[in-house]
C-alpha cells in the first residue's frame, strides 16, 4: 500500500510548501476530467490530509511528529479555545450573488454593496439571508435552505465554493488550496468555511475572479457525485 508521500509524490522530508505545491499539482491530475477519477481524486486528498496530520504547529513552526509512522497525538486543548475556534450556535449570514453585480454596475470594493442590494429587489437565489446553525458549514447552510451555490470537491481542495467575505469572518479549518495572499484578501471556502461571527456578508460565486483561475476544478463529476449525499 503507497504511502501519503509516495501518492503525493514527495520525500518524507519535505517541507510545507513542498507538500502543497504536489497537493495542487496532484489533485488535478487525478480530476476525472482530466484523465482520472473521483476515486483518485479522493486518495491524493485522503494523502494530503494524513500528511498534513503529521505536522505539529507548536509555538509558530511547521515540524513533522511522527511515531511509529503514526500521528503523534495531538496537544491537550487549553481552557480557553482561540476565537476562530469558537463558531456560535447560530449566525446570521446576508449573503449576494458575484454574478449580479456587472448587472447593477456593483463593485466587490463597494462599502455599500449590501445596502445596495437590498434595495434592488433581487431573486432570493441572489440576495438574503439565511441562519447558519452549530455545525453547518457555509455552502450546507445555503443549501439546507433551497439555495444553489457552486462547489465541486466539498473537502477545501479547489476554489469553486470561493467567497468573498465583506462583513464578519469565516472560519478555515480545512484550507487546502488558498494561498495566504487571497485569504489575506477576504476569500474564502463556503465548503469548509462556518461563521465564528455572529453576523456575516459574504459575496458566494466568485470562482471566476481572475486571481482564482487556476484554482478552479471542472465542477460536474463531483456535482453529481454529491447531490444525494
Amino acid at each position: 500500500m503507497s504511502s501519503p508521500f509516495d501518492v503525493l509524490g514527495i520525500d518524507a522530508d519535505a517541507d510545507e510548501a513542498e507538500i502543497k505545491q504536489a497537493y495542487q499539482e496532484r489533485v488535478k491530475e487525478a480530476h476525472p476530467d482530466h484523465g482520472g477519477t473521483i476515486q483518485e481524486f479522493q486518495r491524493v486528498r485522503t494523502a494530503y490530509e494524513s500528511v498534513k496530520s503529521q505536522i505539529s504547529r507548536s509555538d509558530g513552526t511547521d515540524e513533522a511528529r511522527v511515531v511509529d509512522g503514526e500521528p503523534a497525538a495531538e496537544a491537550e486543548p487549553t481552557e480557553e479555545e482561540p476565537e476562530e475556534q469558537q463558531a456560535d450556535a447560530r449566525a446570521r449570514v446576508e449573503y449576494l450573488n458575484y454574478e449580479v453585480l456587472d448587472d447593477h454596475g456593483w463593485s466587490l470594493d463597494d462599502e455599500a454593496l449590501f445596502e445596495r442590494a437590498s434595495d434592488a429587489g433581487l431573486d432570493h437565489n441572489d440576495y438574503g439571508r439565511i441562519l447558519v446553525e452549530s455545525g453547518e458549514s457555509l455552502l450546507e447552510a445555503a443549501e439546507n435552505r433551497g439555495l444553489t451555490w457552486p462547489y465541486a470537491c466539498r473537502g477545501g481542495a479547489c476554489a469553486n465554493c470561493a467567497i468573498a467575505v465583506v462583513g464578519g469572518e469565516s472560519s478555515m479549518p480545512v484550507d487546502h488550496i488558498l494561498p495566504e495572499e487571497m485569504t489575506d484578501r477576504g476569500i474564502r471556502l463556503s465548503c469548509v468555511g462556518a461563521p465564528i461571527t455572529d453576523e456575516m456578508q459574504v459575496v458566494y460565486n466568485v470562482k471566476h475572479l481572475p486571481y482564482l483561475d487556476d484554482l478552479r476544478l471542472p465542477p460536474h463529476p463531483f456535482e453529481h457525485a454529491h447531490r444525494n449525499d
